[in-house]
């Protein structure tokens, strides 16, 4: 069961009435640690732990049932370096961790949560310590009703944390133009707010009317969720309206809407393994990732393509998956990691995933 906290640390509280809110985590590090370069896996694990632990039928439908999930997970935020192949915690350092819930539901349980939190949340070799929790400065407590109702601005700014992608045509896409980044929050916005949008008339006016006036923007690679890896990108966007956009007063207030729920919701996909974390505003400074977890995705994505040219049927999705997985199971591997820890972190049998992995090398050996 959930453990109650034993300390006086005080948490935040919200009106029953809310239905957005993104909670900023304060963590220590008392000893240090070394971090797999896939940990958010374990952080979104951890999370829906807790859900399950206070409510099964809603970590069920959150893992198992919902195209759309009504929450996101940040990555870590502090001072984290490479180790060789894996990440280092610096000892007694400062870590912040953000977690947004957006529907009714969601963050009504996130307020009884905030009263059964444990002291501790567990990082296999690197434990932190829950020191405080408050709401994040840019995501207040709040309703769809009055994000709905926000002034329209004429320039508007975006800052993404942590790597940043589409999928298009069944690949990844790694640039925020408008019609992407706005097709993305309508998603969640029509899954979630009970206020509809007509999605095609949007996107198609969104399409003619927006346009990308500055950019700060740098692409990173990096494995994320359970398999495979990705192509985003970090940084800053400024967007402002074209003349013919002041036509369509609605939905340039709704284009304003939908910005300021950008920072509860996440940008584009994998949102609840730490990407696509999102900001109000323009960032000064590009965040940089730590080389060990993009060595990880360049391995994985350099291992997927030798595994592909080594299958009869190369085309179609089946291929390509299988190859991903295997990909993704050799290279943790390569990285230090047991085939249990990696078994675990993809929900899968552990025989299933030793057997993958000496396919995937019997395969390999083939291409010479």
């Amino acid at each position: 069961m959930v453990q109650v906290q034993r300390n006086k640390r005080s948490h935040p509280t919200w009106s029953k009435e809310t239905e957005l809110i993104s909670l900023e985590f304060e963590l220590e590090s008392p000893q240090g640690g070394t971090l797999y370069p896939q940990y958010a896996i374990a952080l979104h694990a951890w999370f829906l732990d807790q859900v399950r632990q206070l409510d099964p039928k809603l970590s069920a439908k959150l893992h198992d049932n919902q195209q759309e999930k009504a929450f996101a997970l940040s990555g870590l935020s502090g001072p984290i370096a490479s180790s060789g192949k894996q990440l280092l915690l610096a000892a007694g350092e400062t870590y912040r961790w953000y977690v947004s819930g957006f529907s009714s539901e969601v963050v009504k349980w996130m307020q009884e949560w905030m009263t059964a939190l444990p002291d501790r949340l567990p990082l296999r070799q690197a434990p932190l310590e829950i020191i405080s929790v408050a709401i994040g400065p840019d995501t207040p407590a709040t309703t769809y009703k009055k994000l709905s109702q926000v002034e329209a601005k004429n320039k508007l700014a975006l800052s993404f944390c942590s790597p940043t992608s589409f999928r298009r045509n069944g690949v990844h896409f790694p640039l925020p133009v408008p019609f992407n980044l706005f097709h993305s929050y309508l998603r969640r916005w029509n899954s979630f707010s009970g206020i509809e949008i007509d999605r095609i008339e949007f996107l198609e006016w969104v399409d003619k009317s927006l346009w990308i006036t500055q950019h700060r923007l740098e692409s990173a690679k990096v494995a994320a969720g359970k398999k495979g890896m990705v192509t985003g990108f970090i940084g800053s966007v400024e967007l402002s309206f074209t003349k013919a956009a002041y036509s369509s007063p609605e939905y340039m207030g709704l284009v304003s809407s939908l910005v300021k729920f950008a920072p509860y919701c996440g940008t584009g996909h994998k949102t609840t393994f730490g990407l696509g974390q999102t900001r109000l505003g323009w960032q000064g400074e590009t965040i940089k990732l730590p080389s060990s977890q993009q060595l990880l995705a360049q391995r994985i994505e350099d291992l997927t393509a030798q595994l592909m040219a080594t299958q009869k049927r190369p085309g179609g999705d089946r291929a390509w998956n299988a190859c991903e997985i295997r990909a993704t199971i050799l290279a943790r591997q390569e990285f230090g990691e047991s085939l249990q820890e990696i078994a675990t972190d993809l929900e899968m049998p552990y025989e299933t995933v030793k057997t993958y992995g000496k396919l995937a090398r019997r395969s390999l050996k083939l291409l010479g």
